[in-house]
């Protein structure tokens, strides 16, 4: 079993940034797939990015050139850096870890959400 705990949301105006952690209690955490999702009021929970095992990346569209995903294999941990915030940014991010790529988002391991507030 994988428990995936999420940090590091807050309130942040537009503009400003924020890095989200998640610390994964997995000491096979180097072979996992992880990503970040979030889930707006209202809305379907949707894809942030994701990072592969061995290091591959990939962004949703309306976060490119903003967020960045990365991940230290040492620390169990996988990041996700916000910068530039935007109002629809706010939701609740998740952590997401699984063994296969077409695992993620669907399946696999979840932490339990931290809020992000994008805000004035």
């Amino acid at each position: 079993q994988v428990q995936l705990v999420e940090s590091g949301g807050g309130l942040v105006q537009p503009g400003g940034s924020l890095r989200l952690s998640c610390a994964a209690s997995a000491t096979i955490f180097s072979i996992l797939h992880t990503g970040w999702y979030r889930q707006a009021p209202g809305k379907q929970r949707e894809l942030v990015a994701t990072i592969t095992s061995a290091g591959n990346t990939n962004y949703a569209d309306s976060v490119k050139g903003r967020f960045t995903i990365s991940r230290d294999n040492a620390k169990n941990t996988v990041y996700l850096q916000m910068n530039s915030l935007k109002s629809e940014d706010t939701a609740v991010y998740y952590c997401n870890a699984a063994l296969l790529t077409n695992q993620l988002g669907r399946s696999g391991y979840w932490g339990q959400g931290t809020q992000v507030t994008v805000s004035s």
